[in-house]
C-alpha cells in the first residue's frame, strides 16, 4: 500500500500567511462559518423546491452565529452583536440575489503531487460543468495574497473551470457585492504552488494510505526547485 502525507488546502494558506491570533480573528471566523451555515442552507432549500422566508434565514443565522461564537469562546457585547446580525441578514438577501444563488458545494477533490503529497481541495461552490465560485464575505478585490493562493490551489483542483471569486462584503453599509474572473495561473505561478503545497504536505500533512482515498484525484509531478518564485511574502497578506 501507498502512504501519502494528506493536507487541506486552508492549512496551506494559513501557514503560507500566518497570523497572530487576536480575539477580533476569533469572531471574524465565526461569523464567517455562521454565514456559510445559513448560506448553504437557503441553497439547499431552493434546489429543493422550497422558499424559506427571510425571517426563517434570520432565525438560523442567529442560532448558528451563537453556536459558532460559543465554540471560539468568544463574547459579542449586545451593539456589536446586533450590528453582525444586520450584516449577516444582509448578506443573505445579497446572496439571494447573486448568480450563486442555488449552487451546490462541490465534492472535494485531492491534488495528488508526486504520488507523495494529497491536498484537499474544496471551493465554495460550483455549477457541476464549468465554473467554480469562492465567496469572501468582505472586500477582497484584487485579491490579496491569501486569497489568491487558495484560488490557485482550487485551479489545480479544477483545471478545466472558469474560477470566479464572489465578495459580498458584510462591512459595507449597505452590503455590497462585486465578482471577478480570475485568470488562469501561468506555468511559474502553478510550479510555485505545487511546489509550496509539495513542501507544506511534506512538513504537516497527515499520513493516509492512498488506496483507501475516494475522492477524485488529480495527479500532478512536482516542478524543479529552481523554478522562478512568484508568490508573494507572507507579509503582503492582509486581513479581511
Amino acid at each position: 500500500m501507498t502512504t501519502v502525507r494528506m493536507i487541506p488546502a486552508y492549512e496551506i494558506v494559513q501557514r503560507t500567511f500566518p497570523r497572530p491570533p487576536r480575539e477580533q480573528d476569533e469572531v471574524a471566523k465565526a461569523v464567517g462559518k455562521a454565514i456559510d451555515g445559513a448560506l448553504s442552507s437557503f441553497s439547499h432549500e431552493f434546489r429543493h423546491g422550497r422558499r424559506p422566508t427571510a425571517t426563517a434565514m434570520r432565525a438560523l443565522s442567529e442560532t448558528l452565529l451563537d453556536e459558532e461564537l460559543e465554540g471560539a469562546g468568544a463574547v459579542l457585547p449586545a451593539p456589536e452583536r446586533a450590528k453582525t446580525l444586520k450584516q449577516v441578514s444582509g448578506v443573505l438577501q445579497a446572496f439571494r440575489r447573486s448568480e450563486v444563488f442555488g449552487m451546490s458545494r462541490p465534492r472535494t477533490r485531492i491534488i495528488l503531487i508526486q504520488n507523495e503529497v494529497g491536498v484537499y481541495a474544496q471551493p465554495d461552490y460550483w455549477d457541476g460543468k464549468s465554473r467554480i465560485v469562492e465567496m469572501k464575505s468582505y472586500h477582497a478585490i484584487p485579491p490579496p495574497p491569501d486569497v489568491e493562493l487558495q484560488l490557485r490551489i482550487f485551479q489545480l483542483a479544477y483545471p478545466r473551470f472558469e474560477t470566479i471569486l464572489l465578495c459580498i462584503n458584510r462591512h459595507a453599509d449597505p452590503v455590497e457585492t462585486a465578482s471577478l474572473v480570475i485568470p488562469l495561473a501561468t506555468e511559474a505561478e502553478t510550479a510555485h504552488t505545487l511546489r509550496l503545497s509539495y513542501d507544506l504536505g511534506r512538513q504537516f500533512g497527515q499520513e493516509k494510505v492512498l488506496e483507501y482515498v475516494d475522492e477524485p484525484t488529480l495527479h500532478y509531478p512536482l516542478p524543479p526547485a529552481n523554478e522562478r518564485d512568484p508568490g508573494a511574502t507572507p507579509s503582503d497578506a492582509k486581513p479581511p
